[in-house]
């Protein structure tokens, strides 16, 4: 799994591809560069070297000519030893081998045998002696002068590798440079939708850099702005709306308290006051402003635990636990409470085991690597496979699928709203064997213990 991350990361990362693509590019022109500089300067560098070739040549020939009978051996050992220069008889039984493996060569002989004469010998080894040989006459004896080929080309291989490399290197950082300046301001915006998608308020994008990317960040910092605007006007529109409306309701219940109404009557109207009194909770708990930066460890099987034993109250419910105590997590003891209420209450009245009126309710609750996994499912007949995302949006309700509906459809979407605010993620499906299984995924911060199996 983690190899399979690493390699949609590699392959499909933005700043990747934009420095395998700038490194390609840059490795491409340099290449194109060496070739085509190696191409245009071969015939000048074949000219210089012959031009050498041919001074040491002519100057070596003029002093053995010029140079008195008996100085000859004592200039040929100072040539020798002090410029690299050896002059050897030409002899037809030499062991010669042919220079090979160069592009310039072709050019260089030209250029010697140009000045010195159609019938120069050249030879990268004579005797079994590696260096450059090139044959001269002095009246009619031949002669071999050997350099030394470094004395030609005093650029080898080697430092032209080392050079190449650290000009690719020096590109290749420079790409990387590249990369991070283009992709770092998308790197922002994208952490910033993410904060928002958690319902965090991300930091303010800097207004700053190349006219697309200060537009970007300062139309994004407007939408962050509005939609903050919008959330603080509709909390406050709804905790008017539900504060406006428990006046009447209280005064409803009054009235019919004093009002000579049979016991049945009385019994309902007051069962449809309590419910709308619900429903008014219901929008100030999803309209209610949140915070998390006062975050404290829960124990998340303890709270689950407390949440089994307390449905020992309802007479149409069995709930099987199987938790890992001393799991804790980060969070709101409150807000995670109703969570787990609202999940259980929500399998009690739409969970009902088919052909019974009895709802039997799993509570599942176990680490895996730094998460902690809580899930809590009944074993009703489920939902229809197409409408599992939409029962997590406000005011949702499937009358059809789980039954009579009586609420207003922002149970899940309140459970949905407190598990993104405390970094955690929620998914709906359908249990195996029917039923509806919500599972809960929260950041780990101590695991101890086993797992057990309760049965209330």
């Amino acid at each position: 799994m983690r190899y399979q991350m690493r390699q949609r990361w590699f392959s499909s990362g933005l700043f990747w591809r934009t420095f395998f693509l700038l490194a390609f590019l840059i490795t491409a022109s340099m290449v194109a560069w060496v070739a085509s500089f190696r191409v245009v300067e071969r015939g000048p560098r074949a000219e210089q070297m012959a031009a050498q070739i041919v001074s040491v040549v002519t100057i070596t020939r003029a002093a053995l000519t010029h140079s008195a009978p008996d100085l000859r051996r004592e200039l040929l050992f100072d040539l020798a030893s002090n410029e690299g220069i050896r002059i050897y008889p030409l002899e037809n039984s030499d062991r010669v081998k042919p220079l090979v493996g160069s592009a310039v060569l072709p050019e260089l002989e030209f250029y010697v045998k140009e000045s010195m004469g159609d019938d120069t010998l050249f030879a990268a080894s004579v005797n079994d002696v590696e260096g450059f040989w090139v044959s001269f006459k002095i009246d009619d004896d031949a002669y071999w002068l050997m350099l030394d080929r470094g004395r030609l080309d005093r650029t080898s291989s080697l430092q032209r590798l080392g050079w190449a490399s650290i000009a690719l290197v020096l590109s290749l950082i420079g790409a990387v440079f590249i990369s991070t300046l283009i992709n770092q301001p998308l790197s922002r915006l994208t952490a910033a939708a993410r904060a928002i998608a958690k319902g965090k308020q991300p930091d303010q994008l800097p207004e700053s850099g190349p006219t697309e990317i200060r537009e970007a960040n300062r139309s994004f910092n407007q939408m962050v702005a509005d939609l903050a605007r919008v959330e603080s006007d509709r909390a406050v529109i709804l905790a008017g709306i539900s504060h406006d409306l428990r006046t009447p309701l209280a005064r409803m219940q009054l009235e019919v308290e004093m009002a000579h109404l049979s016991d049945e009557a009385r019994d309902g109207m007051h069962t449809d006051l309590a419910q709308m009194d619900a429903i008014i909770g219901q929008f100030l708990d999803y309209a209610k402003p949140f915070d998390n930066s006062n975050f404290l460890p829960v124990d998340i099987s303890m709270l689950l635990e407390e949440a089994a034993n307390n449905s020992k109250r309802m007479a149409d419910v069995r709930v099987n636990t199987f938790i890992t105590p001393g799991l804790e997590m980060l969070g709101h003891t409150t807000e995670l409470e109703r969570i787990v209420n609202n999940l259980i209450e929500n399998a009690r009245r739409y969970g009902k085991t088919p052909d019974s009126d009895l709802a039997e309710i799993d509570i599942v609750c176990k680490a895996e690597g730094h998460q902690v996994h809580v899930e809590i499912s009944d074993h009703g007949s489920g939902a229809p496979e197409s409408e599992l995302e939409r029962l997590l949006r406000p005011f949702t309700r499937l009358d059809t699928a789980r039954g009579q509906a009586n609420g207003s459809g922002l149970g899940l979407a309140i459970v949905n709203r407190i598990v993104i605010r405390h970094n955690g993620k929620l998914i709906l499906r359908n249990r195996d064997g029917g039923g509806l299984l919500v599972q809960m995924t929260f950041p780990l911060t101590q695991r101890s213990g086993t797992s057990r199996k309760v049965q209330t």
